[in-house]
């Protein structure tokens, strides 16, 4: 009798410790459960990003102010900033001035009262343009928008990219030490109001990579505010447009001017086109 318990109690200690050597579940790399066996008990999310794809002129693809960009880049709807997470402007003091900003649909709770405005007069080579920025609209572009006028930095530099019925866009100047602001990217800002005919928003290549390249609408392209997109409107050609309407169309009819090219030698650049940009000449702070 005392044989057989000790043979049961080896049994069962042999069965504990072989049980204790079971490996326990492990996680792989993309977020999933898998078992000993390595069968999968957890399934990793995939969530698709939007195209830019454009309709004509939305066949144009959308702003970039890197390179001529591809209809099938896509950006992050994770990175679009919400209103939020920028200064409330909503609440800032004072009677609402006269502007012509529409808000997106959906967005007629949350868009800020405008009452602030900064006037700015640009002098091309088909004529003036004259054009209000509103800070409350979007402070983040808006202040770098004017900061750039101030420096000069759009003097002497051409209109680049003009897209019939799409967008007239500009903001390179490769020379020193205006270049320098390439790099110098700034937020997002929350897309809150129309991007009507007229209206002005910077270009980019990505979410928060906003800095020197700006585009005037030719028309309605709201679905640059989208996610993943958000495109943002900051100012409105006031006196002009039909100086805008008659800039000239130059390079590649989509992408416009060779970007590169201009950055790193832009004098040489132009000076080599048979058929040349409209130029800005000039752009000052009126008010």
């Amino acid at each position: 009798m005392g044989m057989k318990i000790k043979l049961i109690t080896f049994t069962l200690g042999l069965a504990i410790t072989l049980a204790g050597c079971q490996k326990p579940p492990q996680e792989n790399t993309n977020g999933n459960t898998t078992s000993a066996g390595g069968t999968a008990t957890g399934r990793a999310t995939v969530t698709a990003t939007p195209s830019q794809e454009q309709p004509t002129p939305s066949d144009s693809p959308a702003p970039d102010s890197t390179a001529t960009p591809s209809e099938s880049e896509s950006l992050s709807p994770s990175a679009s900033p919400d209103a939020s997470e920028t200064p409330d402007v909503s609440a800032t003091p004072g009677a609402e001035i006269a502007h012509s900003l529409q808000p997106l649909p959906g967005k007629e709770s949350v868009v800020p009262k405008i009452t602030k405005k900064t006037t700015i007069s640009m002098k091309t080579t088909a004529g003036e343009v004259v054009i209000e920025v509103y800070p409350e609209a979007a402070p983040n572009a808006s202040e770098r928008f004017v900061e750039l006028v101030e420096s000069g930095y759009f003097d002497d530099t051409p209109v680049s990219r003009v897209v019939t019925g799409f967008v007239a866009q500009f903001g390179i100047n490769w020379r020193d030490p205006h270049k320098a602001y390439k790099e110098k990217t700034f937020n997002d800002d929350p897309s809150l109001f129309a991007l009507d005919r007229g209206t002005l928003a910077f270009a980019k290549a990505g979410p928060n990579t906003n800095s020197t390249q700006v585009f005037i609408n030719f028309a309605e392209n709201n679905r640059l505010a989208e996610p993943g997109m958000n495109f943002t409107t900051f100012g409105q050609v006031v006196k002009g447009m039909d100086i805008v309407d008659s800039f000239a169309v130059v390079g590649d009819p989509s992408g416009g001017l060779d970007q590169q090219r201009m950055w790193d030698d832009g004098a040489a650049y132009l000076e080599s086109l048979d058929e040349k940009p409209t130029m800005i000449e000039k752009a000052t702070v009126v008010k």
